[in-house]
């Protein structure tokens, strides 16, 4: 190994960034609880059960998603309210195959880690920097934020009517979680403009467009841009003479 080669931990060996990642996501863990009490505040108030809220948590476990779904469910649109929240759902579906490269989940274990492929996992796990870190910041944050999401959306169930969410911002606390962690992110000049681009047009399709529509087109924005960047140009994938092997570096491999 050359001296300027940059020294990898075992596989054996502690993480380095493990402090900083537990310290990240139990903050994180902490607003999902406060923000899941509003959720099952809101749930009851709608004219869920407490024992429908909990299973909504337990099987859903997106929060946009949640609150979109009690939202049209209240508005007397039941049948409205499902594919409502499957759209919010989705992005996590393109979240899913960043995250598959590194994760690699096999057989049923595919199951159970979509589960926890949400916005501030992927956030937190993308925002490392090796495969190391980041399924450990993925499974630490997934981990904490569902079980401190369902012990908040039960006390917000029990409590009922006595929790304002707008009293308290909490109906902002989730953007602004979100753009937290994806601020790290957006370093790159090309990742500015995608992140630009998609807020455009869904800020554009939110007056004119159903819920949950904003945020596929915003999505479909950076898979485009993903593509195109891509995309191999064949002008520039033509080998040069200078891209051939010689027969002297042959020979100098060789030896």
């Amino acid at each position: 190994m050359s001296p300027d080669e940059p020294v990898r931990p075992e596989p054996g060996s502690p993480l380095p960034e493990r402090a900083a990642i537990l310290r990240a996501a139990i903050g994180i863990g902490v607003y999902a609880g406060v923000f899941g009490m509003s959720f099952g505040a809101v749930s009851v108030g709608s004219g869920l059960s407490v024992a429908q809220t909990m299973v909504l948590s337990l099987v859903m476990f997106s929060g946009a998603s949640q609150f979109a779904f009690v939202g049209v469910a209240a508005a007397g649109s039941p049948f409205a309210a499902v594919p409502t929240a499957l759209l919010l759902g989705v992005r996590n579906g393109f979240y899913g195959v960043t995250m598959s490269e590194f994760l690699s989940p096999r057989g049923l274990a595919k199951l159970y880690t979509a589960h926890f492929v949400i916005d501030e996992t992927t956030a937190m796990a993308l925002g490392q920097s090796g495969p190391r870190a980041r399924r450990y910041a993925f499974w630490a944050t997934g981990l904490i934020l569902f079980a401190l999401w369902q012990i908040g959306s039960l006390a917000g169930a029990l409590l009922g009517g006595a929790i304002d969410p707008t009293t308290f911002g909490l109906d902002a606390a989730s953007p602004a979680v979100f753009l937290a962690l994806l601020w790290p992110n957006l370093r790159r000049a090309e990742a500015r403009w995608v992140a630009l681009a998609g807020a455009v047009v869904a800020l554009a399709l939110v007056p004119i467009a159903p819920a949950g529509v904003p945020v596929i087109a915003a999505a479909g924005v950076a898979l485009a841009a993903g593509f195109t960047r891509a995309r191999p140009d064949p002008a520039t994938d033509v080998p040069t003479p200078t891209d051939t092997p010689t027969d002297t570096d042959t020979e100098e491999a060789a030896s």
